[in-house]
């Protein structure tokens, strides 16, 4: 394992690079509540974004400056350069720099040859000039300079020479780290790891940016900690262009839970799925559920064999403890199930099924539904009132007797759909209409309403996401559905399936389920 080096940075660039991903945009209130999420992760730089290009950019800076008070972090202002042919002291970028009031700044330099010829459209000598004036300037400004080598490994493998002419440019006028950047993102590990040992000898603290387009962005990062660097940048949750960054917390727990290194405060790491999370919140871009450590299926298992070895010991088939993140075991329920999947998800939801016979029984059970096209595994309410049938503990709040729902192509006030729902309630019969828009929200309206009376409380749960999949697609009309609804009280949320022959039929089943599980919670619960 190699040794820690004593100092090391974890940056984040979601606020500026992360922010340039498809369809995500930040507004300074989100830059603003990002930023205090991961400080509480404790990251130690937050790169803010370039004050001086865009206004909202500077607006922020001066935001920040007033109202973010960080405990952990740093923030850093982005920049870049000096233009060709103009004093540091005179270009209006650079002292939009200085003026962001960031105790370090991060300034963007070319490093690959044909860049400075096809993009600054300059001499290389020229092009070292910037990065020495820009540097200088920005030093004698109090500031303390990182400085990222844009193309790095692409420039290095073009023409080497002139790449470690730009890193030993910036730490000769005083650059606290160098990072390099895998701009393109088409670096392989071995490739990275490499070019970083070869450019170690310049004799400067090394950062390294890798970008995900190979699929490599966090084992580039991992090759270059491996061959010297002690700076990583990446972002929350992988945002960025194109197939995004590298994924900061990853690298982070990587570095913190395998190679034994304090990258993050003491405790800090547990926050890592709920700043996921959070920033996702913000963003409006969910966390990918297999994404590593703090995805939803990170710590899951299905297939039985698993199972089987968890109930001995957890760690048989899990890399680390999911605490050690903020996140969870997750045992899912399917045909590929076996009884220990029952008896430890039956544990989960608070029921003893060490009885072999009965976790047979249900896993047979389960099986059997599976087959016939139910998903329990993304339906734990359902599976709940199976295991409660099994154990005879289910009450029955309501039968239905009957129902119908007509639906017609003229809109009105009301909607576009009609249903009857009949059921028998303390002895006694509801027929009860409803009219919604489309046959599941008319349904609700019905049975709602013929429960209400008995039931008050059904007037406090609400349907929040409906979906429908459609089973044998090669079946065509005939084929099987499958739908899954969420239903909340306000306070939680349970998730129930249906299957039928039709849309129609297998929402009802899904929405009846919903209603005998939100009974149970209100009034079987709260007896005990």
């Amino acid at each position: 394992m190699k040794e820690f080096p004593g100092v090391f940075h974890v940056y984040d660039t979601t606020l500026r690079d992360g922010a340039q991903q498809e369809g995500l945009r930040l507004t300074g209130s989100d830059k603003l509540r990002i930023a205090r999420m991961l400080d509480e992760l404790g990251v130690g730089f937050i790169e803010g974004g370039w004050p001086g290009a865009n206004p909202s950019d500077t607006a922020f800076f001066a935001a920040a400056h007033r109202e973010l008070e960080l405990r952990n972090a740093v923030l850093t202002a982005f920049g870049s350069t000096r233009r060709p042919g103009m004093e540091a002291a005179e270009d209006p970028l650079v002292q939009a720099l200085v003026d962001a009031n960031t105790e370090v700044v991060c300034i963007v330099a070319k490093s690959h040859d044909e860049h400075v010829f096809r993009a600054l459209k300059t001499t290389l000598e020229e092009n070292l000039a910037m990065v020495r004036d820009t540097v200088t300037h920005l030093r004698g400004q109090g500031k303390r300079v990182f400085v990222d080598c844009e193309h790095y490994f692409d420039g290095y493998r073009a023409n080497p020479e002139y790449a470690l002419a730009v890193v030993a440019e910036a730490a000769n006028a005083g650059a606290e780290v160098v990072v390099l950047c895998d701009t393109n993102g088409g670096m392989l590990p071995a490739w990275v790891g490499g070019i970083v040992a070869q450019t170690a000898h310049v004799g400067v603290n090394l950062g390294v940016h890798c970008h995900n387009d190979t699929g490599c962005a966090v084992a580039n990062t991992l090759a270059a900690v491996d061959a010297g660097v002690v700076h990583v940048q990446g972002t929350v949750n992988g945002h960025g262009e194109r197939t995004g960054n590298a994924d900061l917390i990853t690298v982070a727990a990587d570095l913190q839970l395998k190679y034994a290194w304090p990258v993050l405060p003491e405790g800090s790491l547990a926050d890592a799925t709920r700043v996921a999370h959070g920033v996702a919140g913000v963003t409006n871009v969910a966390v990918s559920g297999r994404q590593p450590y703090v995805g939803l299926s990170a710590f899951t298992h299905k297939a039985g064999l698993h199972a089987s070895a968890i109930k001995v010991d957890s760690n048989l088939y899990q890399h680390i403890d999911p605490v050690l993140v903020g996140n969870d075991m997750r045992m899912l329920v399917s045909d590929m199930a076996g009884r220990a999947n029952i008896q430890i998800k039956g544990e989960e939801l608070g029921y003893d099924l060490a009885d072999r016979d009965l976790a047979a029984r249900i896993t047979d059970r389960v099986k059997t539904a599976e087959m016939a096209g139910y998903s329990y595994e993304s339906a734990d309410a359902s599976f709940e009132l199976l295991i409660r049938d099994e154990l005879g503990l289910s009450r029955e709040f309501f039968e239905v007797v009957s129902w119908r729902v007509l639906t017609s192509n003229v809109v009105s006030a009301e909607g576009d759909s009609e249903a009857v729902v009949k059921v028998r309630v303390n002895g006694m019969v509801e027929s009860l209409v409803g009219e919604g828009l489309g046959p599941l929200n008319a349904l609700d309206v019905a049975l709602r309403r013929a429960l209400a009376s008995a039931y008050p409380k059904v007037n406090d749960l609400e349907l929040i996401d409906y979906r429908v999949r459609i089973l044998d697609q090669g079946h065509g009309t005939d084929a099987i559905v499958r739908t899954l609804i969420d239903t909340t009280d306000g306070e939680r949320t349970w998730t129930t399936v249906g299957v039928g022959t039709n849309v129609i039929e297998a929402s009802w089943e899904a929405l009846h389920e919903a209603y005998r599980w939100g009974l149970d919670v209100l009034l079987a619960r709260s007896d005990r």
